[in-house]
């Protein structure tokens, strides 16, 4: 299925600047939307390529295995920063249950959606994002565009950071690559770590 599609049709372009920018971050939002996902499993299955967990310090240069990075942003929750040991492509969502890190997706969207990650936002946060009404996110749909979990990938050490082509459920990773979980606000789209 093509989603992206009706966000780039050349309508957009003949809009106002701040209908663009509007159009332009509801499509990202989505994007990043349907990247995530739900419950990632605790328990290592057979046939696991994930092994152990060491400290990544601070760099996803110095990771061979997977490098895991989670950004809470505005969630005033510490950041986590961690290289998985893996010695063949494993599961974004195994990589990320090794580090300890739990996801949650939405009733309505089930695994394509990250809602919570550690329980954050929890249902009873009530959200501030400067500019923007406040809300308790329920996971019952879509997060407003203005607030989700992002999820992103780097292919190699020294690569960019991407927004993830499919959800954490069927994401694979391998060892060299990253996987980042980041909350973002506002208008700005930061990246894991930055």
């Amino acid at each position: 299925m093509n989603l992206t599609a009706p966000f780039f049709s050349a309508s957009i372009f003949s809009r106002s600047a701040g209908a663009r920018t509007s159009v332009a971050l509801g499509a990202l939002v989505l994007l990043a939307a349907l990247s995530g996902c739900a419950t990632a499993d605790s328990g290592a299955g057979a046939g696991s390529t994930t092994s152990a967990t060491a400290e990544a310090e601070g760099s996803t240069e110095s990771c061979a295995g997977v490098n895991v990075v989670v950004d809470f942003g505005t969630l005033d929750a510490d950041s986590v920063t961690e290289c998985v040991d893996a010695s063949a492509a494993t599961a974004a969502s195994e990589a990320l249950a090794t580090t300890g890190v739990t996801t949650a997706g939405s009733v309505e969207y089930g695994d394509q959606i990250v809602c919570r990650v550690n329980d954050r936002p929890a249902a009873d946060e009530t959200v501030v994002v400067e500019g923007q009404e406040s809300f308790t996110e329920s996971c019952a749909s879509m997060p407003p565009a203005y607030a989700y979990w992002a999820l992103w990938v780097k292919a190699t050490p020294n690569a960019d950071w991407e927004y993830a082509q499919e959800g954490l459920g069927t994401l694979e990773v391998e060892p060299g690559q990253s996987v980042g979980l980041v909350y973002t606000t506002g208008t700005e789209t930061p990246t894991p770590g930055s």
